[in-house]
């Protein structure tokens, strides 16, 4: 019953919310949406959005995070051609394994922009909202938005911010992937569960993005290739509407009857029809595990300095 349901927008830009706010109610007249700023790279927005949650709501039966950067993406002309002639042209195409790359910067809080605004932003995010999360005697559900894009060989437990590599956005969504799996180890207990989608390939503006970088000749020798893979793997769902299939999905669910190891992915058959289905993904307990503890880690530290900065007296008043 939609009637009842209250929908919360967290946005980073808040005009670009109010346009999708009105557009939402112009098709759904008696939405109930409330906005709320926030931009997941900010440490300190984040904690006061979550602290405006608490506020107004005593409970958050779900929370949908599927805030993500692609900072000036590169396409490696180089590595695209070895794997045309692979036999793992397939998964290239589907995934952009390989050939993507991204130009990462810094936040003023010293994290690597994408890991922060990509994955670190939400997890403070779900530490802060714990108590509207977790209650006795009724489930609560966290959606992670990933990516196909997500490959354990860009990521690594000794660099977690990808500081040293150039996937920085593979890393991040690889690292979003064991960090549900962990969420679920370390929250079941208390009623939260948490799921990965994947909306498949979808024309937004951070696909529009990658474009440019991609040479236009390719375009036109790749489109009958497009083709195929639609045809074969389903993945390409090329709009908003079709990709965010899962997201609907998974809002229908049980949480306790899903599988904390599969990426449910918004699917597109050649006809038109949507459908979700799960696939199991790369992970594994013990990897999760570590990157749950680092990210510990460094949520402790990542407060203590914030404490340090509120103590010290401002220089500017």
């Amino acid at each position: 019953d939609p009637e009842g349901l209250q929908l919360c927008l967290a946005c980073r830009n808040m005009r670009r919310a109010e346009a999708a706010r009105s557009a939402l109610l112009t098709s759904n007249p008696t939405a109930q949406i409330a906005l709320l700023q926030m931009d997941t790279s900010s440490i300190s927005s984040v904690i006061s959005a979550a602290q405006e949650v608490r506020l107004r709501y005593h409970r958050l039966d779900y929370l949908y995070l599927n805030a993500g950067i692609m900072p000036n993406p590169q396409f490696d002309v180089k590595a695209f051609f070895k794997g045309l002639f692979s036999s793992s042209v397939i998964t290239m195409f589907a995934t952009g394994e390989g050939i993507l790359t991204q130009k990462d910067g810094v936040t003023a809080d010293g994290l690597q922009e994408v890991f922060a605004t990509n994955l670190f932003g939400h997890f403070l995010l779900i530490r802060e909202l714990e108590p509207v999360l977790c209650h006795e005697g009724r489930t609560s559900q966290l959606v992670w938005t990933s990516s196909s894009n997500a490959h354990r060989s860009a990521f690594n437990l000794e660099d977690l911010q990808h500081r040293g590599g150039a996937q920085p956005y593979s890393s991040s969504k690889y690292a979003s992937d064991l960090l549900s799996l962990a969420l679920n180890t370390h929250y079941n207990k208390q009623g939260l569960y948490s799921s990965v989608i994947c909306p498949g390939f979808v024309m937004t503006n951070l696909t529009y993005g990658i474009l440019p970088s991609f040479p236009a000749f390719l375009w036109t020798l790749l489109m009958p290739v497009f083709w195929l893979i639609r045809t074969f793997t389903n993945t390409f769902t090329l709009t908003p509407y079709n990709g965010a299939e899962a997201l609907f999905w998974l809002f229908k669910q049980k949480p306790e009857s899903l599988d904390p190891y599969a990426k449910y992915h918004s699917l597109t058959s050649g006809l038109g029809h949507n459908y979700t289905q799960p696939r199991k993904m790369d992970i594994d307990l013990e990897t999760s595990e570590s990157l749950y503890e680092k990210l510990l880690q460094l949520e402790s530290e990542v407060r203590k300095k914030l404490q340090e900065k509120q103590k010290e007296p401002d220089a500017h008043s």
